[in-house]
């Protein structure tokens, strides 16, 4: 091993071998998809892990991947959820992580797209931590520090018990965040000397972490602002300070078209859901006990998992300072422990009890919902701090037979506990092709509407007598000529007045036409089924899901927002080029 050394700032853009360089990335590539594939090799005889949100995510996959096929490319609307009735899920939940998994069924078999999704994404995972340690340290750790964070122990929490793919997604791109937000409120240099390129990186790398999953968005955007306001007072100035609020604006932007409709609409859905028994920040304290064994176990299990992240990250962070006090250490590299131990202890505090007035007053703070999630936030730390560690000529060996003991430990627990299964996938897919469909989820369904209310199995149009709701159905033919996830077209006939129930859910942003007239429907009692009176004679039914105005306003948000980064790429790349004399 090599002994820990800061890059010095004399090893700049100019000192860069583009060969070196290029092998730097091939070997951290290999090690990283290496760490990987070890993380679910378990997958390979045992099946899927079949964790908390794995229905959740395979669903959303199936869903998109069908409207795909019939042309839709962003979906809004979710066709199979609540056996048939639908939801407005993919309004609500960030479109990265289902767009993937989506994909990934066109490459390969639905078996297998929950391993190569994880596999993909840690292995994207190790690259990142990579690209943030080699920054500060040489090549041999930064390996160290790609491999560490790609099998962190809550990625292995994540992969074997909880199959929160979206979360998943975004922790892998949480390194690259926190160099961004590093470089941009100058607690280190910024190699490029480019204001606008450290900008719009920043901004794209945190809108992508709010596109993969909003309570890592919220938790990133507490770091990175602890990052900038420490920052502000270390410097005795607000320029960190308004660095970060524009790059916060920028970030935000990019995600206009996403989140602007999912934050406007959560007024047509039970959104409060979400934070329902079980799932309360207060409930979710590391170690907290509640009336319901099985939350119990697993939070008995999360809680341990982040009590030996916070320990190791601290170990070594002690490590690395005492080591660095018996010699020289630069200014950036005093600067980058102290903010890194601040991020690790706020963190720490956030998942104990004590904390409870944060998370009742913090802005949507508490809609990360369980508090030992800030372990995303630890194994940033972890990961750098271990790197530095494990490189030590005398004692990096005993450093990496730990870590390498503990891991495998965890590993090999959390396997043993996880649920396995295989028939997951197949049950969801038998689910959609018999027209069934799945269960929805509460806090996306609309309001007034009572999911559980739902009939499991509905016909696509039923008819209903008029004067009595309870009395056989009236006689009709019902011609179907169009019937799609955000369209359907019917006919209907009858020689006397009666009322239409077709499967679908009352949503503002569905627009009902009969005979080309604009009406409203009317609700089941216990549910919000659309039905529709209509008179005797020929009557054409038209559902459409048409574009609302936060849409619009949305699109056109992200839309100025990328032009603004495009003018910051061009502004950075016409000041990087060589000027003839």
């Amino acid at each position: 091993m090599h002994e820990y050394r800061m890059k010095s700032p004399a090893e700049g853009p100019n000192k860069v071998d583009t060969t070196k360089t290029f092998r730097e990335w091939l070997l951290v590539l290999a090690v990283s998809l290496g760490t990987a594939v070890l993380v679910v090799a378990p997958f390979f005889w045992l099946g899927n892990a079949s964790g908390h949100d794995f229905g959740f995510h395979a669903a959303s996959w199936l869903d998109a991947a069908g409207q795909w096929r019939e042309g839709i490319i962003y979906p809004r609307w979710m066709e199979w959820a609540n056996h048939g009735f639908g939801e407005p899920r993919f309004v609500f939940y960030p479109p990265l992580s289902w767009t993937l998994g989506a994909a990934l069924s066109f490459v390969v078999p639905w078996k297998f797209v929950p391993v190569v999704f994880i596999s993909l994404v840690q292995t994207l995972a190790g690259l990142c931590s990579f690209a943030l340690v080699r920054r500060f340290l040489s090549g041999n750790a930064a390996l160290i520090g790609a491999a560490c964070y790609a099998a962190n122990p809550y990625a292995l929490l994540v992969v074997y018990m909880r199959s929160d793919f979206a979360e998943l997604l975004a922790c892998a791109l949480l390194p690259v965040v926190m160099l961004g937000a590093l470089q941009l409120c100058g607690l280190v240099e910024n190699r490029r000397r480019s204001l606008p390129r450290a900008l719009a990186l920043f901004a794209i790398v945190f809108a992508a972490v709010w596109l993969s999953n909003v309570p890592a968005g919220v938790m990133t955007a507490y770091s990175v602002a602890l990052f900038f306001a420490w920052a502000a007072i270390e410097e005795k100035s607000l320029q960190p300070l308004w660095r970060g609020a524009t790059g916060f604006a920028l970030g935000f932007g990019l995600t206009g078209f996403y989140l602007l409709p999912a934050a406007y609409e959560q007024r047509w859905v039970n959104i409060a859901q979400v934070l329902s028994k079980g799932l309360l920040p207060s409930q979710n304290f590391l170690y907290t006990q509640m009336d319901d064994p099985e939350h119990n176990l697993f939070n008995w299990i999360a809680s341990s998992a982040a009590v030996l992240l916070i320990v190791m990250t601290g170990i070594a962070a002690v490590a690395v300072h005492q080591k660095g006090t018996q010699g020289e250490e630069n200014s950036e590299a005093r600067k980058l422990w102290r903010v890194l131990i601040l991020l690790t202890a706020a963190a720490a505090v956030l998942m104990i009890r004590p904390s409870s007035i944060f998370w009742q007053y913090l802005p949507k703070l508490r809609f990360v919902q369980f508090p030992w999630r800030w372990m995303a936030i630890v194994a940033v730390p972890y990961a750098y701090f271990l790197a530095v560690v494990m490189t030590r000529r005398r004692s990096g060996w005993i450093w990496g037979a730990a870590v390498l003991v503990v891991i495998g430990a965890t590993a090999t627990f959390l396997v043993q506990n996880a649920w396995w299964d295989t028939e997951d996938l197949p049950a969801l897919q038998e689910a959609i092709a018999s027209g069934r469909g799945f269960d929805g989820a509460d806090e996306y369904d609309p309001s007034g509407d009572d999911h559980y209310n739902l009939p499991e199995k509905a016909p696509r149009v039923q008819i209903l007598r008029a004067d009595d709701p309870e009395g056989p159905a009236a006689a009709a033919e019902i011609h179907i000529e169009r019937w799609s996830p955000e369209e359907r077209d019917v006919r209907v006939s009858s020689r006397q007045p009666l009322r239409v129930a077709p499967r679908l859910l009352d949503y503002p942003a569905w627009r009902v036409e009969v005979n080309g007239q604009a009406v409203t429907p009317q609700h089941a009692d216990d549910y919000a089924q659309m039905i529709l009176p209509l008179s005797p004679g020929k009557q054409r039914i038209t559902l459409r899901f048409v574009r609302t105005q936060d849409r619009t306003l949305g699109m056109t948000l992200s839309l100025v927002a990328t032009l603004v980064l495009f003018g910051l790429l061009r502004v950075s790349g016409a000041s990087a080029s060589p000027r003839s004399p």
